[in-house]
């Protein structure tokens, strides 16, 4: 089977919840803790031993200067990774356009003439994060590099799964599970109606065929929902699976809410946060009125 060379990040979205400061920076540039949310996405991409990066964006948004060489700027603080400040290296990168807001499926066909070959699919606001505590506060996750082997062990799309809360069941999309095969996608369905917990977390790899089969799914039949009919296609094709992380925690910085919370979890994760951030929120809380 052919290696997963290639990674499409789409972040094309304008990320109205998190107005206004979306509005005057990319969504994807917003800090976790100290680190952009893009910089662990373009992490997590190298530690899954993609070797070319698709970004895609829409044609207002920019990332001029977020991946240049900064490597100067290391010398002054030398308990950072030196990578970070040059993340692009060894990577080679692509920019593509998707010219109007026609969802996911339509954001990864502005990406797929540059690709010939199976893609690792990252959605630019999910951000998939290891719950051990790191050995340094800038690890790369092993989340996509997991959902890659089991791609190649595999032999089909495989798509990346996390057990939700009950109560989130109703805002994913839920699979039902033989063995590692998806036997069912439901859309935001009811705690009743679902057939698990098991959510879509944005990561996947799709096939080289995808580009084909968009066409076919296209946006103007599907809609928001084109990537999901292509999932089906597979799925009823018997060849469509998933992989379940494990020990690993899923940040979405799609509102101030659930993006303040990851600011809080990841800052109890840091080792050189956590031993402050547990004392200021017990002494916090216990004055709180």
């Amino acid at each position: 089977m052919e290696r997963v060379r290639d990674a499409i990040l789409v972040a094309a979205g304008l990320g109205t919840r998190m107005f206004p400061v979306s509005a005057l920076q990319p969504k994807e540039t917003l800090p976790l803790v100290d680190v952009p949310l893009l910089t662990h996405l373009v992490m997590e991409a190298k530690a899954a031993n993609i070797e070319r990066l698709h970004v895609v964006l829409s044609p207002t948004k920019s990332l001029d200067g977020f991946f240049a060489d900064q490597s100067d700027l290391a010398a002054y603080r030398d308990d950072i990774d030196a990578t970070l400040f040059n993340i692009a290296e060894g990577l080679e990168l692509h920019t593509h356009i998707q010219l109007e807001p026609k969802g996911v499926g339509n954001a990864i066909e502005a990406a797929l003439d540059a690709i010939n070959g199976p893609m690792l699919i990252m959605l630019g606001d999910n951000l998939l994060m290891d719950v051990h505590a790191p050995t340094t506060a800038y690890q790369a996750s092993k989340a996509s590099r997991h959902l890659v082997d089991a791609y190649h062990k595999n032999g089909g799309p495989t798509v990346a799964l996390m057990e939700v809360e009950p109560e989130e069941v109703v805002h994913y999309g839920i699979v039902d599970l033989d063995g590692t095969r998806i036997s069912a996608i439901v859309e935001k369905p009811s705690l009743s109606s679902a057939p698990s917990r098991y959510a879509l977390c944005g990561r996947y790899v799709f096939p080289a065929t995808t580009q084909t089969l968009l066409q076919t799914y296209s946006y103007a039949l599907h809609g928001d929902l084109q990537t999901i009919a292509l999932q089906e296609h597979w799925m009823n094709e018997g060849i469509l699976h998933g992989f379940v992380l494990e020990e690993t925690q899923w940040y979405d910085s799609g509102s101030p809410i659930l993006w303040l919370q990851a600011q809080i979890d990841h800052a109890l994760r840091r080792p050189d946060l956590s031993e402050a951030m547990v004392a200021w929120l017990q002494r916090r809380l216990n004055h709180q009125r």
